[in-house]
Order: C-alpha cells, then structure tokens, then sequence
C-alpha cells in the first residue's frame, strides 16, 4: 500500500487529537505505547491528543501507521466526530463492552465540579456495594443477585461473570476521570494553575464517588491479565495529563521542585488514598477537602506566591 498524502484539512488540533486518541483507546494502545512506537515522548503525544501542538504530515502519517489505521482514515474520523458533535475532546470510551450498558451520570454539561447520582442498572450497583463491603474475591454473584433483588441467572444474563462485573466498574470510574480532569485542567491559564485545578478534579471524584474510587484503588490485583493492562493503560494517562503540567511548571519556573516524577506520584497517592478514610457527613465537605489538596500539592512541588508591589 502506498503512502497516504493527503494534507490534513485545516481542522482543529483538539479535533484531530480527539480522533487520534479514539482510535487509541479503542485498540487498547497507551499512551506510552503509542510514544515509543513513533519515536517521542509520553508528554509530546498527550499535548497532540489534548490540542495543545499542530500535527505535520509526517507525523500523522507516523501515528496512523503505529495504530494500523490510514492517515486518511483519521482524517476522515476526525471529520465526521466533528459532525456528530461529540463529548469533549479528552473523554475517552473504553473499548470494555459492558461500560455501554451503564450511563455515566448527566454532569457534563454542568461542569466538572457536579457529581449527580450515577445512572446504573441495579446490579453494578448491587456488585458496587458488595465488593466494597466484602471485597472482590470475598463477593459471590449469588450475594450481589441477592442485593439486587433478582436471580442468578438475571445477573449473568446482563453480565458474564463477577470479572466482568469488576472491570465494568473500573471502566466506570476511569471514563468519569478521564473527561472530569482534562475538563479541569483546561479552566487553567498557567501549568500551576492547571496542577492545581487537576488535584482539585481528582480529589473531588475521590470523595463523591468514594465507593466507585475505592473498588478502582484497591482491586486492580483482582483483574484478569487483559483487563489489568487495559484499565493500567488508562490509570497511565491520566497521570500522565498531570506530569505533564508539573513539567511545564518546573520548566517556566513557577514549580521548584527537584523531583517532578516522585511528586506526581505523591500527588495522585494522596488523592487515591481519601476513599479509605473520607466520610461524607464528617467535619469536612469534598469541596473543602479538594481546595485543601490543591494547597497541597503546590506546596509539595515547591510552588511560591508572586509578590505583588
């Protein structure tokens, strides 16, 4: 097959990006993966799949090859996302079948911050509630049919085993991250501010969502191997949406840190860990714990005020 030429049509870098990491995603490619196959760096391709850098011919025509898809293909995606006029740029579909048969909650188009009731059929819910209260390998599906009120054979007759009941809410929790902290970070005009916006996403799923967050922080051991990867692929994205604005903080100046990589880490540790003691009713909101996890972090990276005269 000959080399495809086609320029790209003066479309959008987020359109494109959007497209690009579609088709990505779908073939259970990480970012990282996808990085090493063209030759750069994790932050380079995360800046094109955000819209943050032009993409040249060349490098499409790299990328489309690397995911076994046609730069004209990827054009042609790109062009008719825009028509159907798609979520964000930055959400992401795991490929998981079973995510299709639970609604997200209607937030989007509120913002980031709101956290409405999860729309989920009864069993999710009802596995949800189990696996925090017993864990996964201590959970039976007769147990979960029971909390949902139904049979045996109507929980496998919407889902094939208790693994697939876990990796779909996996793929719950990292689909909601994956389009609630871009969402964030994109409200923010300088990389602290966008660092700081990122905590302040993270935290406040970890709080809201605290059943669904803990299962996500405390079973990826339970995963099947395929699963495992997939999920682990995900959870990599997303740290790296944030390791890329600590660098550009500690490139400007703004961020003094000597060790971006082991902050980042500490970061999102520090956010994973607030299922595990975090209480709605307590003397804290999530609100109030999000703005103080954002002080946080700024202050872990070595972050300073600018003086005012």
């Amino acid at each position: 097959m000959g080399a495809d030429t086609r320029e790209p049509r003066a479309t959008p870098p987020a359109r494109l990006g959007r497209a690009i990491r579609e088709v990505r995603s779908a073939g259970g490619v990480s970012l990282r993966e996808l990085a090493r196959r063209i030759g750069v760096s994790a932050a380079t391709v995360s800046a094109i799949e955000t819209g943050r850098t032009q993409v040249s011919v060349s490098r499409l025509q790299a990328i489309a090859s690397a995911l076994q898809i046609t730069a004209a293909e990827l054009i042609d995606r790109d062009v008719a996302s825009d028509r159907a006029a798609p979520a964000p740029a930055t959400t992401v579909q795991p490929p998981h079948p079973a995510t299709t048969r639970s609604a997200l909650s209607a937030d989007r188009g509120q913002g980031w911050r709101h956290f409405a009731p999860l729309r989920i059929d009864p069993v999710l819910s009802a596995a949800i509630a189990v696996f925090v209260e017993t864990g996964y390998h201590g959970a039976t599906v007769r147990t979960i049919a029971h909390r949902a009120g139904m049979s045996v054979p109507g929980v496998y007759h919407h889902y094939s085993s208790k693994q697939d009941l876990l990796a779909t809410i996996l793929d719950l929790a990292m689909t909601e991250l994956l389009w609630r902290v871009p969402a964030a970070r994109d409200e923010g005009a300088t990389p602290t501010e966008r660092v700081a916006l990122i905590v302040e996403s993270m935290a406040l799923f970890h709080t809201h969502r605290r059943e669904l967050a803990f299962i996500g922080s405390s079973e990826m051991r339970s995963l099947e191997p395929a699963n495992r990867r997939r999920i682990a692929g995900l959870r990599n994205d997303l740290q790296y949406i944030l390791d890329h604005e600590i660098d550009e903080g500690v490139r400007e100046g703004s961020l003094a840190t000597a060790h971006p990589r082991d902050g980042a880490r500490a970061i999102s540790t520090m956010c994973t860990s607030l299922p595990q003691w975090f209480r709605a009713g307590g003397p804290r909101t999530p609100e109030q714990m999000a703005a103080e996890y954002a002080r946080f972090a700024l202050d872990l990276l070595g972050h300073r005020e600018e003086r005012r005269d």
